[in-house]
């Protein structure tokens, strides 16, 4: 517990440094170093890597939307109700809509303007810092993953759960910058932000199960 409080502190503190930089505009010449070196040489709409890449990292990116991601959850939340834990369900719902809500809040304070640099590889309508593929993907699947590794089972069980949690919103965060649609930094402040909400989520389940107020695992 001690280790997840240090981890909630650390991501807020480096997206704090992160957001500092941004504002002051420091991040301009990482920035667009790495959104660069995504692109062919001489031309900032051809994507590096054949055409299958570029068409596998759109499928990735499509992991991270609002539309997916709420489905996840729907689907996360239908189970806990089927398996009788209502109180776990809420718990799940009030922890995902939160993050995306502090997600939206912290878009429109910072009212960054996303990339111009290259060229979009995917339709984009709304700000850019932090990402909201990255924050949400993170949000979504690390509380999704670290409620789960709650349960009884083995060590490489749970390593798995997390590692899937883990990898899916390191690959979307890296398709939002391959695509050209975010700045690298927006991607860092989203998984900051985003991983500090899921262990700080993660602590208040395990607060709230010790307290009864909802359901154990073996509930």
């Amino acid at each position: 517990m001690v280790l997840a409080l240090i981890g909630v502190a650390a991501g807020l503190l480096i997206f704090a440094l992160i957001a500092d930089e941004v504002v002051e505009g420091e991040t301009h010449a990482f920035d667009e170093a790495i959104l660069l070196a995504f692109r062919t040489a001489g031309d900032p709409a051809d994507p590096v890597g054949p055409r299958w890449l570029e068409m596998a990292v759109r499928d990735i990116t499509s992991l991270g939307s609002s539309t997916v991601l709420m489905l996840v959850t729907l689907a996360a939340i239908g189970f806990l109700v089927a398996d009788r834990k209502r109180a776990t369900a809420l718990f799940v719902f009030l922890a995902v809509a939160g993050g995306v809500l502090l997600s939206f809040l912290l878009k429109i304070g910072f009212d960054r303007p996303r990339p111009d640099l290259v060229a979009h590889l995917v339709d984009v309508h709304t700000l850019s810092f932090p990402s909201g593929h990255a924050m949400g993907s993170a949000v979504t699947y690390l509380t999704l993953g670290v409620l789960i590794v709650r349960t009884d089972y083995e060590r490489r069980v749970k390593a798995y759960v997390l590692g899937v949690a883990v990898g899916l919103t390191i690959l979307i965060g890296i398709s939002r910058i391959y695509l050209g649609v975010h700045w690298p930094t927006d991607v860092l402040a989203g998984w900051c932000v985003g991983g500090a909400w899921a262990l700080l989520c993660w602590l208040i389940a395990l607060m709230l199960q010790n307290r009864r107020q909802i359901e154990s695992d073996h509930a």
